[in-house]
């Protein structure tokens, strides 16, 4: 005998469900019950009738279409497949597309349509074209009478009253709908007079809103050359216009300000970029002060004046040492003068006559007489002496030695 584990038995049976064709695309209808929304975003309830009850999960990836969230007692038409869930050991319904009773076949027209134009890339995001940052004139596609064509004129007004309206009037549910928004969108399809297109309508149920899920609609939203934004119902509703489009707004209001820049935001942009511009005035002015001392500090430095001027101070500094350099020089002439002029008083006659001494002069051939032996007696002598002279005849002549080194001294 063979012993499996519940693990084992649990996964095939797991195998079993999954590998049944009729459990892995099926439909089912029955009352909503024990519904509970958990913090992750997935949806877990009940389906019951009569006489059954079938546990229901819908991720939070599928729930986020559905557009609305059902309440207890709801009948509801839910899409899925059956599979278990190993850890519980239960089998449960995992739905992806969930509808108010009756409306399931509308549904598969809704993810058919989807499909098929998402194969042929309409709502690739590189088709996806920038909104004009500044737009000068927005065409609107809406219904006159509705009250969303009135929050619209109310936003763009109240964020930014430059901009131009352009509405072209339109039918928003029923079977004349999707003729009437394509002819619409087309009146507005103008680049360079049309800058962006809002289509937009409140909130309605799935019927209200099916004229959005129209193929030709969708191929208009697409072929427009013109940027179109969708505000189509509540923020859980989703319309295939909302996937071709360029934005999907979640509401009219929404689509409105997504349009337009906000003028309080404007303001204090323009505020912001004012000070920041005063800020680089202000820096760049400084840097330009800051050159221009620099080169006025060098053109001074360069100027002919301070050259002349440093020219001049050099002529004083020569003319001060060449000054200098004479007084010096006539110092040092001045000492060699008094040097020789007192060379010149020792050697003076005078100044050895001024001593008491005496110079003999022979009167007639003015000769000095400085021996004994160049005199005679009778002749006629001149003897000078200090400050004067004497006429007067040799009597005697006496020749006497040298006189002594101790007489001299004395």
């Amino acid at each position: 005998m063979q012993v499996r584990s519940v693990s084992q038995v649990t996964r095939y049976i797991k195998f079993l469900l999954d590998g049944d064709p009729e459990l892995t695309d099926l439909w089912v209808e029955g009352e909503v019950s024990n519904f509970r929304r958990a913090e992750s975003g997935h949806w877990y309830f009940t389906l019951k009738d009569e006489g059954a009850e079938l546990p229901c999960v819908m991720w939070r990836s599928y729930a986020a279409f559905v557009g609305w969230q059902p309440r207890q007692g709801d009948w509801v038409d839910a899409h899925g497949s059956i599979s278990v869930y190993e850890q519980g050991g239960k089998y449960q319904f995992y739905v992806d597309t969930l509808e108010r009773g009756g409306v399931g076949l509308r549904w598969q027209e809704f993810l058919a349509l989807k499909a098929r134009l998402e194969a042929e890339g309409l709502f690739d995001a590189s088709r996806k074209r920038p909104l004009p940052r500044w737009p000068r004139r927005i065409g609107v596609v809406t219904s006159p009478q509705g009250a969303a064509y009135q929050d619209i004129l109310r936003i763009l007004r109240a964020r930014y009253p430059l901009v131009e309206v352009v509405l072209a009037p339109s039918l928003v549910q029923g079977e004349e709908a999707p003729a009437s928004l394509v002819k619409a969108l087309r009146r507005l399809d103008r680049p360079g007079e049309i800058d962006v297109i809002l289509l937009a309508r409140g909130g309605g149920s799935l019927e209200d809103l099916w004229a959005f899920n129209d193929e030709a609609v969708a191929r208009a939203v697409a072929a427009s050359r013109v940027p179109v934004v969708t505000g189509v119902g509540h923020e859980t509703d989703f319309t295939i216009v909302d996937f071709v489009a360029d934005l999907r707004a979640p509401t009219p209001t929404a689509a409105a300000a997504a349009v337009v820049p906000d003028a309080s935001a404007l303001r204090q942009e323009i505020a912001a970029r004012v000070k920041a511009l005063e800020s680089l005035m202000r820096e760049r002015l400084a840097r330009l002060r800051e050159r221009l001392d620099q080169e006025k500090r060098l053109l001074a430095r360069h100027h002919p004046r301070r050259a002349l001027m440093e020219r001049r101070q050099r002529l004083d500094d020569l003319l001060s040492r060449g000054t200098s350099a004479i007084r010096r020089l006539l110092s040092l002439w001045r000492i060699r003068l008094e040097g020789l002029r007192a060379r010149l008083d020792i050697l003076d006659p005078r100044a050895v006559l001024s001593r008491g001494f005496a110079m003999v002069e022979d009167a007639a051939s003015g000769r000095l007489i400085t021996r004994v032996e160049e005199a005679w007696p009778g002749q006629e002598i001149y003897v000078h002496i200090y400050q004067g002279r004497l006429d007067a005849q040799v009597h005697t002549v006496s020749p006497e030695g040298p006189i002594s080194q101790e007489a001299s001294s004395r």
